[in-house]
């Protein structure tokens, strides 16, 4: 008995390949959604109970005090039949005023007050001087690799190398910071040693995407600049590196993703878990440069694995992760809207 034709003369008819084919697009499909849906309950949560720690229903509806001051103890105690939550600070000044609250017991829970402003600043700190230090290097190795090497066996292991330092992990990264700009050059736990050990991790992601970049400039705007008398530089400098920005600057965004929220390299090399001045307090210039940072991933783990959990560490924990989550977001968006500008300027 002869099969029913398809409803459509170009329709082909239904085989046990195309139907599978159906199901595999279908699985594909739902794992997809699936990567989204987690993704999307884990920054909800995050943004869900982290708000309540950074906003209040209040005028100025902005706790400016978690994003302005220094991490501190919080002292739980009742006094005059009121139970009351302050600072360490707080807290020495109220019981300079009321000699009576020494005598009550109190409940101290270490980083649950005061905010985290010098978490704030050693992240964008460490996060800027990384990148600048791995877009130089890695721009100026891109532009090696692609406009001047000749390819040969020494090349190939070049590029071969920078695809595998790309998957060593960061703990890796970490000790080699250690041990290098630590120790062997002197550097102790600053932000230059944190600056270098960041920039190299994400060199690789930098270098790759900075050639892939540069290759994609159409041949003929070289030739045309070399024809018209230009040195190899200038045209590298004038008809190249302008119309590679656009991917220049996306690589500079994976970057800043991974340099930002990177916890094992900076516990070697940048972060401290407290630390009472700002980058900027500091006798010298140059001191600026050999001192630790407080920094939000290292925060975030300290607050989440190295003290006792409770109710008012909860709020920490969330809203640092918010804020985090916030900066990485400007910074990232900033590259975004210049790599726009740059590509709209420079369309060919």
């Amino acid at each position: 008995m002869a099969s029913n034709p398809p409803a459509h003369p170009f329709q082909s008819p239904p085989t046990a390949a195309r139907r599978r084919e159906r199901w595999i697009f279908a699985l594909f499909g739902g794992a997809t959604y699936c990567v989204i849906l987690c993704g999307a309950l884990v920054f909800g949560t995050i943004i869900g109970k982290g708000a309540g720690s950074v906003f209040q229903t209040r005028a100025p509806f902005i706790n400016t005090t978690f994003l302005t001051a220094a991490p501190e103890s919080l002292h739980v105690f009742e006094f005059e039949g009121r139970k009351r939550e302050m600072g360490d600070q707080e807290y020495r000044a109220f019981v300079a005023q009321h000699p009576a609250a020494a005598r009550v017991k109190s409940e101290s829970y270490v980083y649950s007050a005061g905010g985290i402003f010098p978490c704030i600043v050693g992240t964008v700190l460490l996060v800027i001087g990384s990148m600048t230090i791995a877009l130089t290097l890695g721009v100026s190795a891109a532009v090696y690799l692609n406009e001047y090497a000749r390819d040969g066996t020494f090349i190939r292991f070049v590029r071969l190398a920078i695809l595998n330092l790309a998957g060593v992990p960061s703990i890796v990264f970490g000790l080699f910071g250690f041990g290098m700009f630590v120790i062997f050059f002197g550097w102790n736990v600053s932000l230059l040693a944190g600056w270098f050990t960041l920039a190299f991790m994400v060199l690789p992601v930098v270098i790759t995407a900075s050639e892939e970049s540069l290759k994609a400039v159409p041949r003929g705007f070289r030739e045309g600049s070399l024809a018209l008398g230009a040195t190899k530089w200038q045209t590298i400098r004038k008809n190249v590196l302008p119309y590679a920005l656009p991917g220049i600057l996306t690589s500079s965004i994976l970057g800043i993703a991974r340099v930002a929220g990177e916890t094992a390299p900076i516990m070697f090399t940048a972060a401290y878990v407290v630390r009472d001045k700002l980058p900027w307090e500091v006798e010298r210039a140059v001191d600026f440069l050999f001192q630790g940072v407080m920094a939000l991933p290292y925060h975030i783990y300290v607050v989440s694995s190295k003290i006792p959990q409770n109710e008012y560490t909860e709020r920490v924990q969330y809203g640092s992760a918010f804020i985090f989550l916030l900066i990485v977001a400007v910074i990232a968006s900033a590259s975004i809207l210049l790599r726009n500008q740059l590509r709209n300027r420079y369309k060919w």
